[in-house]
């Protein structure tokens, strides 16, 4: 397929690793392509709703971020002192992510494969051009042809 992610503006996709990054974009094309070649309506809009529940990179770093936080400051409460400077070190991390968008513990979700909203609304795009919800995806050129130009579109 085409390169068609070029979300360079993303802080997550330009501090992350290319492969993790590849890694992503090879779920996602997968993903379309297999709902290009089922067409489906049905499970397309199963799928849009599970979409709809991921939990996108930012919300999976401040929910991480803050429980391990909280559990250091619960710990250290209790004579467990190195707890907490977990949880100052936890918390100076999620300050530099919300401050550059970015971080370690940004790096540590993408490595499990968790997207950012951009990347989680591209697909979603891209499966309701299949379905048909716009206009610029052509019918013909077979389900490759089809999911690529509905990654495409997504991304304009």
């Amino acid at each position: 397929m085409e390169s068609w992610n070029q979300t360079s503006s993303d802080a997550a996709r330009t501090h992350a690793p290319s492969t993790v990054n590849r890694r992503i974009d090879a779920h996602v094309e997968e993903c379309v392509r297999c709902m290009a070649e089922r067409a489906d309506r049905a499970e397309m809009s199963q799928y849009l709703q599970k979409l709809e529940r991921e939990w996108e990179m930012h919300r999976a770093v401040a929910v991480g971020g803050s429980a391990l936080a909280l559990l250091g400051l619960l710990v250290g409460s209790k004579g467990g002192h190195g707890w907490r400077v977990v949880s100052g070190v936890t918390l100076a991390l999620l300050l530099q992510q919300g401050i550059t968008g970015f971080g370690p513990l940004s790096a540590l979700v993408r490595a499990w494969g968790v997207r950012t909203r951009r990347e989680i609304d591209l697909e979603k795009f891209a499966i309701k051009a299949l379905r048909g919800d716009f206009e610029r995806i052509p019918n013909d050129g077979g389900p490759l042809a089809r999911a690529n130009a509905a990654l495409v579109a997504a991304q304009s």
